[in-house]
């Protein structure tokens, strides 16, 4: 009777055995980071030439997102790596017998999370590296579709940590290593329109200016907003990621309609800001406005226009 391959294999009882990629140890060993730099800024110079005034400049910014993407996921896999070798290590630790076997494991599954954390901290560097040449390209700091962007090696001067993560770190009884430390200030504005591009490049120099001031005054700053990704969430972004300042986003939750926005406004409050800074925008922006206020949380207004103090404002009309 005619068997296949595969119930051939089944009949044999080979659920002993397992097979490794590598049988030695794992190197840790991460590329210089000049090289890093360099490599990649070549292959984005190059890549980004080819769309100018063709039928795919369109696309550019697209794709320079996905490039900076690659990295992110990478990492982000490597960081699962880790969560699954630590509760494998737990594991072992709390059934410990002695045995020469169980000692193996626990070294091979402690040497498994040592490389797996050195390779997503090599990816993570990588993702900085794109990202730095992500904002030069458009202006905008690079965030991931949904999540955060954490940068575990670099104290996370460069960190983008999505609200809800921050929220449940924040809820946990320990602290969370991943998550920026600092006095939250928050930013809020909203899109707007302008007459000319003087005007537009007036109120952006406006916001830099005024969250240069703030940071004067609050050095541990942990920049809070929005996260809206066409507004002046965009420019404070771009400020923070210049001036190494973490970030915590707060997106919209559209599960919650209407009330989405308000939402919003409540969890940001909740963290105890030192401040809001807070430019032109919707209604909802002026009910945070109010809601500061009213908590006794000291507002940096610059809702006059183009940036100035509505106040100020007033008093220059009535001269």
């Amino acid at each position: 009777m005619h068997t296949t391959l595969a119930a051939q294999l089944a009949q044999l009882e080979l659920g002993h055995l397992s097979i490794d990629r590598n049988s030695g140890p794992v190197s840790t060993a991460l590329p210089e980071s000049e090289a890093v730099e360099q490599t990649l800024a070549g292959v984005w110079s190059d890549l980004m030439a080819l769309f100018p005034e063709t039928a795919i400049e369109e696309d550019c910014e697209e794709i320079a997102w996905g490039l900076v993407n690659i990295f992110h996921r990478a990492a982000c896999k490597r960081g699962a790596e880790i969560d699954r070798a630590t509760d494998e290590i737990r594991c072992l630790l709390a059934s410990a017998d002695g045995s020469e076997v169980h000692s193996s494991e626990l070294e091979r599954q402690v040497g498994r999370a040592r490389a797996a954390e050195a390779a997503m901290l090599g990816l993570e560097a990588f993702r900085e590296a794109a990202a730095r040449l992500y904002i030069n390209e458009t202006g905008r700091s690079w965030r991931p579709a949904g999540g955060s962007r954490l940068n575990h090696s670099a104290a996370l001067t460069s960190a983008v940590v999505d609200g809800r993560d921050f929220l449940r770190a924040r809820a946990e009884s320990r602290k969370r290593a991943a998550m920026p430390e600092g006095t939250p200030v928050l930013f809020a504005g909203g899109r707007l329109s302008f007459a000319t591009a003087a005007d537009a490049k007036t109120l952006a120099n406006a916001v830099w200016a005024t969250l240069d001031k703030v940071r004067e005054r609050v050095a541990d700053i942990v920049l809070v907003h929005g996260g809206d990704s066409k507004g002046l969430d965009r420019i404070a972004a771009a400020w923070a990621e210049r001036r190494k300042v973490a970030q915590v986003a707060f997106g919209l939750d559209r599960r919650l309609g209407a009330r989405a926005g308000f939402r919003r406004n409540e969890q940001m409050l909740s963290l105890a800001p030192r401040c809001l800074v807070a430019f032109a925008g919707n209604g909802v922006l002026e009910r945070l406005v109010i809601a500061a206020k009213e908590k006794g949380i000291p507002v940096v207004d610059r809702r006059g226009p183009l940036g100035l103090n509505p106040k100020l404002c007033a008093r220059r009309g009535g001269a």
